[in-house]
């Protein structure tokens, strides 16, 4: 798959730990990164977009867990990029590694594109973990005559999951924005012809499927599929003219 190599790239590092060179195989690091930001990421964004159900009258009264199938389409995208960001750290790691041992191109766009992609990546799961609490009108948790036990950061549509959502997932875009930005440096500096076209492919079928999941109307808002579409929830109310 490799056409070529930049002579600045290094081929090979001394690790001192180890007592012995290696070998740096960048086409792995490559096919790595780009199953994860071009593959993984995406897909769990396009599930998140357009999985969610149609909404109901009540919503989804059971527990948000990946233990509860309703639920597939939050738990593919959340634990899908935990698994990503996850994987990229030791993409990175190891990158870094065998750059900072052999005073390689560490200082290249290619790796202002990736740190900001990880940075990005670890940003968006640490925001995740403080998007608040669930809540809602029939959820597990309420009575039904007892409003006190409705409250939820996101039934309620809190300063705190405005800020959430508002960030979450402008941050997602611009990620997705840096790591094409990463793949395409990398593959200027390192050639692999075969994983371009790979890459272009992919791109192409995710755009096609978007456009056929919009039109069929698959793209239902989050806080009705959650909830409900009853316009009593609070944040039903505030969109009445939607």
């Amino acid at each position: 798959m490799v056409n070529g190599s930049q002579p600045h790239i290094p081929k090979e590092v001394y690790l001192g730990f180890l007592g012995k060179t290696i070998p740096i195989h960048w086409e792995y690091h490559a096919i790595l990164m780009v199953g994860i930001w071009i593959v993984l990421v995406p897909l769990c964004i396009i599930v998140i977009r357009f999985g969610k159900p149609k909404p109901t009258l009540n919503g989804i009264q059971e527990k948000v867990s990946i233990k509860n199938l309703v639920w597939w389409w939050f738990s593919v995208h959340k634990y899908g990029l935990m698994l990503a960001v996850g994987l990229s750290l030791v993409g990175a790691a190891v990158a870094a590694v065998a750059l900072t041992a052999s005073r390689g191109f560490s200082g290249s766009i290619h790796s202002i594109f990736g740190i900001s992609t990880v940075t990005l990546g670890c940003l968006q799961v640490v925001s995740g973990w403080l998007r608040g609490i669930h809540g809602g009108r029939n959820y597990y948790t309420a009575d039904p005559n007892d409003p006190a036990t409705w409250r939820g950061d996101h039934y309620d549509m809190t300063p705190r999951r405005r800020k959430f959502e508002a960030y979450h997932k402008n941050a997602g875009y611009f990620s997705i924005f840096f790591a094409a930005g990463a793949v395409a440096s990398g593959l200027m500096q390192f050639p692999m012809p075969v994983l371009a076209a790979v890459i272009l492919i992919v791109a192409l079928v995710a755009f096609m499927l978007c456009i056929v999941l919009e039109y069929k109307g698959l793209r239902y808002d989050g806080y009705r599929a959650a909830h409900g579409y009853n316009p009593e929830h609070p944040f039903n109310k505030e969109r009445e003219h939607l």
